[in-house]
């Protein structure tokens, strides 16, 4: 085990992984917010909200501004609590049931503690199939970043009034990583009841070691994780090992910390060592051009003329419609699609904010006509250079 990790010895602490962030997301587990189930700790609750609206803000030693959302367990353990439920149900409609009970009781509490700082919030309630479907997972998307855009906090659970077996999270590890991947955050951070990562369960071993560092996707730190540590959630920090590997795909690092510690997430943004890190292998931009390179079937292209060709090869810039003279295929917004050049050569691709029928019509024509065009407003780029990689230069 060890040998398996010091094969990542080089790795060091990185003090500014949450000091460089500018978007955050930030999951919290049921054993957190209820207080082992004993129902909403308004305290800690309200401790964490101070720190998301000091993060929000910035200034001095927290720098720059940033955006936050938060991913927060609760919702069942609260309805539990207010049913008088001592365990949790393993009946589907029973969990429900509790869920929809307590979710009025979570919004309500986060709303209040973010309200006392002046920061806005809003409950987005998700499943599987939200982010599964390909119109609802960019909606969603849209929907969040709008959100952040306007200095709104975002509070996410999974929506467990009407999950079922087939579209479930299974736990908001996932929910939380899943949601780094939705909004491109650069960092995860996952508060527990734990320190962090340790090499075997401390409670039960002695001579268990504290990781502070590791690679987000080594094999050796998911052999070393637990089970679920408490029966109110349903997480142990094996989920919080997958939770960093599936964040990693599209660039995020994960920092997994004790809940409870003073002012955890304003000394993280200062800098300072607390938990465990997962560094991801690549940067979020550098992950997602990869993950468009690496795209063997694309559903459909667009043509260029001269002028675009030049600005998306030589001066990195975003393809407008403007520059479009035709498009080829069938693909949906938010689909992977080649750029060609007047030769027909691939020179480019990116993620379309428009579909093919909608682009046709977008062909050499300036945003301001979009409106008309559609009949409505949206994005003035066909492919925005944060969402495209240039395949020939």
């Amino acid at each position: 085990m060890d040998r398996a990790l010091q094969a990542d010895s080089f790795m060091q602490f990185n003090a500014d992984l949450l000091r460089q962030a500018r978007r955050i997301v930030v999951k919290v587990g049921s054993s957190l917010v209820t207080n082992e189930g004993r129902g909403l700790d308004e305290a800690a609750i309200g401790q964490w909200c101070r720190q998301l609206a000091a993060l929000v803000r910035g200034g001095g030693v927290l720098g720059a501004p940033r955006e936050v959302v938060m991913v927060s367990s609760g919702a069942v353990a609260e309805g539990m609590k207010r049913l008088g439920w001592a365990t949790r149900p393993k009946a589907l409609h029973e969990l429900q049931a509790a869920a929809a009970v307590g979710q009025m009781g979570l919004a309500q509490m986060y709303e209040t503690k973010l309200r006392e700082h002046s920061l806005p919030s809003a409950q987005v309630l998700l499943t599987h199939a939200d982010l599964a479907d390909r119109e609802r997972y960019l909606n969603a998307r849209s929907t969040l970043l709008t959100l952040l855009q306007l200095g709104v906090v975002p509070v996410i659970n999974e929506n467990d009034t009407v999950v079922n077996d087939e579209i479930k999270f299974g736990d908001n590890d996932t929910l939380g990583a899943l949601v780094a991947n939705l909004v491109e955050a650069d960092v995860l951070v996952i508060l527990t009841d734990q320190r962090g990562l340790f090499s075997a369960d401390p409670r039960r071993d002695a001579n268990a070691r504290f990781i502070d560092v590791g690679r987000a996707g080594d094999a050796a730190l998911e052999a070393m994780a637990g089970g679920a540590g408490s029966g109110i959630g349903k997480g142990g920090m094996l989920t919080k090992i997958l939770a960093a590997k599936r964040a990693a795909g599209s660039g995020a690092s994960t920092v997994i910390a004790w809940g409870r510690e003073a002012d955890c997430l304003l000394r993280l943004a200062a800098g300072e060592s607390i938990g465990t890190q997962l560094l991801a292998p690549t940067g979020k931009t550098q992950a997602r051009k990869q993950w468009m390179a690496d795209h063997l079937q694309l559903r459909g292209a667009v043509r260029v003329d001269a002028g675009a060709a030049t600005k998306l090869r030589a001066e990195g810039k975003s393809l407008l419609p403007i520059g479009m003279t035709a498009v080829d295929g069938d693909f949906s917004r938010g689909e992977v699609i080649a750029v060609l050049d007047e030769q027909g050569q691939e020179i480019a691709r990116g993620l379309a904010n428009y579909a093919a029928a909608e682009a046709r019509l977008l062909c050499r024509k300036p945003s301001a006509e979009f409106e008309a065009l559609l009949g409505y407003a949206a994005e003035p780029e066909m492919i925005h250079r944060d969402n495209l990689t240039v395949t020939v230069r």
